[in-house]
């Protein structure tokens, strides 16, 4: 019986210098969430979050992006990808249905610790989502991150790299 040797030396690498250790990465994907804005009286109020994307990914058609999108938006995100990519796609944060009763005492789901923490959620949310790599290729997470409107009557298709 051979015996087996593992080779334990350790990959050759180039000294880095200052630019590579300071300068901006390779491949950057950055999403935050902001500015958080309730418009609409009565049972059409709701609130909307700016998203701003930065990145240098080829995938992505612009390379800096403003849309703004609310909380049924993130929710069809999540079920165009649930329908149509091989992605495990993380819980949204709750609906509050407690919160959305009218004698709780407080602003409900407009009241600003909760749309803090629900924007908190949707950031987290949304960074885990466009930071897989088969997420990347859907058509329903561009049009999310990156396009005004979102056409909800999209013909399904993946992305092709630039």
């Amino acid at each position: 019986m051979a015996e087996t040797v593992t080779d334990t030396r350790r990959l050759i690498t180039k000294p880095q210098n200052l630019n590579d250790a300071y300068g901006p990465p390779s491949n950057f994907l950055e999403i935050d969430l902001s500015n958080p804005q309730t418009v609409g009286i009565g049972r059409g109020r709701f609130t909307t979050y700016e998203i701003r994307v930065k990145t240098n990914l080829p995938i992505f058609k612009l390379k800096e992006s403003t849309v703004r999108r609310r909380y049924s938006d993130f929710e069809w995100l999540r079920s165009e990808l649930e329908r149509e990519s091989k992605v495990v796609v993380p819980p949204l944060p709750g609906k509050a249905f407690l919160r959305q009763l009218p004698f709780s005492g407080d602003d409900g789901i407009f009241d600003d610790s909760f749309i803090e923490e629900r924007k908190q959620g949707l950031e987290q949310f949304i960074n885990k989502v466009a930071g897989h790599p088969l997420a990347q290729n859907e058509r329903c997470l561009h049009m999310f991150l990156q396009d005004e409107i979102i056409d909800k009557s999209y013909t399904l298709s993946k992305i092709r790299h630039a």
